[in-house]
């Protein structure tokens, strides 16, 4: 499957996970409710998967983004007012690390799904 059409599952499952829990829950009820939801449409997503990070050739330490889905996109799915700068500075960080592309930051603080696609 194609980024585009990933993405769009994933924001499908998003729109379905917000519309069943409501804005303004903690971050991590999301993230499990979302997890179930791709899996119920046929995707992976693996929550917490650990990515060393490494200096001059010395490891410091790991990276451990929320979601990674079909070992293509990165996903983050946030309760904030609005995204920021640091949002995308970490998503950046992470596409760096990870090698991957493709990142979504979910927001849903707010009953309108906030939609924020960052590539590399």
């Amino acid at each position: 499957m194609n980024p585009n059409e990933l993405t769009e599952k994933i924001i499908g499952a998003t729109h379905t996970v917000l519309y069943k829990l409501k804005p303004g829950l903690d971050e991590k009820l999301y993230e499990r409710a979302l997890v179930i939801e791709l899996a119920k449409q046929g995707l992976t997503a693996e929550s917490q998967k650990e990515f060393p990070v490494y200096y001059d050739d010395q490891h410091i330490g790991t990276l451990i983004p929320d979601l990674i889905v079909e070992n293509q996109i990165i996903v983050d799915p946030k309760v904030v007012v609005n995204f920021n700068e640091n949002h995308l500075a970490q998503m950046l960080g992470y596409l760096n690390i990870t090698g991957l592309k493709t990142a979504l930051l979910l927001n849903f603080k707010h009953a309108k799904l906030g939609i924020k696609r960052v590539s590399n």
